[in-house]
């Protein structure tokens, strides 16, 4: 594989969810042998890297975000061979692999949090988490008023083997998920230990999870109750000044390996220039810019997140690193077509239903922008076929912890996470070689199923893999932006020999002289509304 200097600042990297990518033993979750069959497809489509969500040993309490052994596969995944053997034979096709990090929190199976829980109060095993004394008389009550992301209370009390209560434990997510103390030097080492193990097994980087959140505040004070609780809330718990540090020592630890391997920052901070802290050039390498991600369908919206995050990246020398969808939020083709489009939660059969054809229009247009951006940008499994999300998912069949806690009141996130589409006439439209699949497919999946798209004019598809050659081409991804007045509800600007038209919304807007490249629709003179162009200059 050749070593691009800096890789990263233009990189297309495509985020693979395992358990629903590639299904190789029928047993209906998708595995690492079967993302090792696939990788040839990705190279196809013209991708630099992929990323993959954990694979680690887990109970699955939360899709394996809840991490018992960050060294082992778990066996729904395949064995710690195929892993293994994946970079290998990724390396062998020229791309780059980036692993999932959860370092907020452990699973409750670790042998840490089993070893804490089997400690005494104030023993060195209780430091790694947050392990504290309840308020009230008799520490019957929390330690302070913390809410987990997931619902429900953000602490539980340990029971000693007796039955006796004793102490709390945080868990900002799901009760199996007990955060780790970062102010802890053995929870740091621990950590050095795991990036310098997937580093010699030649991992090109880390996507770092929940990176805003490692660090809380002093004391660990109340949550101010009048405040919108949310990802982006500036709360106690999140954006702390501390992380920083914990940065910049992996930072040094990367440094370590040559062929320049990166940091990825999932970080849900809705301000710019604080994002960007992350972003310097002594900590990570990039963040994802959920801004975008976020916006309205809107050409002022787009033009204000564009400009304001690609000028705060650049006054810390970083690039900026754009997405549209991933495992968490709703597809941004279902997503883009929903009234406020900034809603990333998921969707039940009794909710409004978005308008798929205006969806697949729209995300079909937003794309064409996204990859014509200087930067970096994230693809997730499955969008370059235009899979809508699953807003049927029958509520027996959900799995999503959200689902469980919010007491059924949040669908969460299966919607998203539905088994790709490879062959439209075979069952479980071939995600496995028995047909089972792990949550169910919409029927609308089968005429978007791979073998109905590759290669052929006017797909999804040969859309995204147009694109990314000609963004190679054009070195899109290491140019320089130039905004072009074209209209208030036009998206217009100019990336080294290309223009770029997004006509967000309105009426069809005539096209100024050029080559058509590639556009998200058929346009003739005119770009209709929901639709995008790129012309040579």
């Amino acid at each position: 594989m050749t070593d691009n200097h800096e890789w990263w600042r233009s990189a297309v990297i495509y985020q693979i969810y395992p358990r629903s990518f590639a299904d190789s033993d029928g047993d209906g979750y998708g595995d690492l042998p079967g993302v090792i069959s696939k990788l040839p497809y990705l190279k196809e489509l013209g991708v630099d890297a992929v990323w993959l969500s954990p694979f680690y040993r887990s109970p699955m309490a939360d899709a394996g975000y809840d991490v018992a052994d960050y060294r082992q596969v778990d066996p729904l995944f395949g064995a710690t061979a195929d892993a293994h053997r994946l970079i290998e034979e990724a390396h062998a096709l020229g791309l780059r692999v980036v692993i999932d990090l959860v370092p907020n929190h452990t699973s409750d199976a670790h042998e840490w949090f089993q070893a804490a829980i089997a400690a005494e109060p104030g023993a060195p095993e209780r430091q790694r988490y947050l392990i504290r004394d309840g308020s009230g008389p008799s520490g019957e009550l929390p330690p302070n008023n913390w809410r987990s992301l997931f619902g429900g209370e953000g602490w539980s009390r340990l029971q000693r083997p007796d039955g006796t209560p004793e102490q709390w434990y945080l868990h900002l997510f799901d009760t199996h998920q007990p955060d780790l103390d970062w102010n802890t030097e053995a929870v740091r080492e621990g950590f050095d230990d795991i990036l310098r193990h997937w580093l010699d097994l030649g991992v090109d980087g880390f996507r770092v999870d929940v990176a805003h959140s490692l660090i809380k505040a002093n004391g660990l004070p109340d949550e101010d109750a009048t405040i919108d609780r949310s990802y982006f809330n500036l709360g106690p718990m999140w954006d702390q000044d501390g992380v920083h540090d914990i940065y910049r020592r992996w930072r040094k630890v990367l440094e370590e390996y040559d062929g320049d391997r990166v940091l990825v920052a999932e970080a849900w901070v809705p301000d710019p220039e604080r994002l960007a802290r992350y972003v310097r050039s002594d900590e990570m390498h990039q963040a994802f810019n959920f801004d975008f991600l976020t916006s309205a369908w809107d050409a002022a919206s787009y033009r204000k997140v564009i400009t304001e995050t690609m000028a705060a990246n650049a006054a810390v020398g970083a690039p900026t690193t754009w997405v549209l969808s991933n495992h968490d939020v709703v597809r941004h083709a279902t997503r883009l077509a929903r009234e406020d489009p900034s809603d990333t939660g998921g969707i039940a059969a009794t909710d409004p239903q978005p308008d798929a054809a205006l969806g697949l229009r729209r995300a079909r247009a937003a794309t064409l922008m996204m990859l014509a951006l200087p930067g970096s940008a994230y693809l997730y499994q499955g969008e370059e076929l235009g899979l809508p999300e699953h807003t049927a998912v029958p509520d027996h069949l959900r799995q999503d912890p959200i689902w469980f806690r919010s007491g059924h009141q949040e669908v969460g996130r299966d919607g998203c996470r539905i088994p790709m589409p490879w062959v439209a006439d075979a069952p479980g439209a071939g995600f496995s070689p028995n047909g089972q699949t792990w949550l169910p497919q919409p029927d609308s999946y089968a005429a978007l199923a791979a073998d109905q798209q590759v290669g052929v004019p006017g797909s999804t598809w040969t859309m995204y893999h147009d694109a990314l050659r000609l963004r190679r081409e054009s070195r899109l991804g290491a140019g320089e932006l130039a905004w072009v007045n074209a209209g208030k509800d036009v998206v217009a600007f100019d990336n080294g020999p290309v223009r770029v038209l997004v006509n967000v919304a309105g009426v069809p807007v005539p096209l100024p002289d050029g080559e058509v490249l590639l556009a998200s629709t058929d346009v003739a003179d005119v770009l209709p509304a929901d639709a995008a162009v790129w012309l040579r200059r």
